[in-house]
């Protein structure tokens, strides 16, 4: 039997939003490595220009690295120049969840999975059209599911 007590939650999408358990959490994150586990659990950040899905560009979904839930879609994938995989929109809004981040002096809003609550990254109001946002992602944060 499930540890959840909230009700499940369904995104727009389709996908199922319920908040892992502490459990369900460790679970999932005893198979990260020491990079993974400071980026995602702890919200650290990799170095610009060496993520592994900086240069990606097959057609595919990005998802969460921890939980799997889809985040953005590789046509909505572009290049910033910042080192950092960028994207102009999410998979699905409610797949994302954003944080008031204070941190480093600056005021940012951090991006976090909706289900999982890994942290992804920032978003900005410096992006392409349609949107004019820049989703600035972790590679550790993903995991690339190429399309069929």
């Amino acid at each position: 039997m499930s540890e959840r007590t909230n009700p499940p939650s369904r995104s727009a999408s389709g996908y199922d939003l319920t908040p892992l358990t502490a459990a369900e959490k460790e679970k999932l994150a005893a198979g990260l490595n020491a990079e993974e586990r400071r980026v995602i659990l702890h919200q650290g950040t990799e170095r610009p220009f060496c993520g592994g899905l900086l240069k990606e560009k097959r057609p595919g979904v990005f998802a969460c690295r921890l939980c799997g839930l889809p985040l953005f879609r590789s046509d909505t994938k572009f290049e910033s120049g910042t080192g950092w995989p960028s994207f102009y929109a999410p998979f699905d809004p409610d797949h994302i969840r954003s944080v008031r981040d204070t941190s480093h002096g600056m005021i940012r809003t951090e991006i976090r999975c909706a289900r999982c609550d890994g942290h992804l990254g920032h978003v900005f109001d410096d992006g392409p059209p349609p949107t004019g946002l820049r989703y600035c992602l972790n590679s550790v944060s993903l995991k690339f599911i190429e399309s069929a």
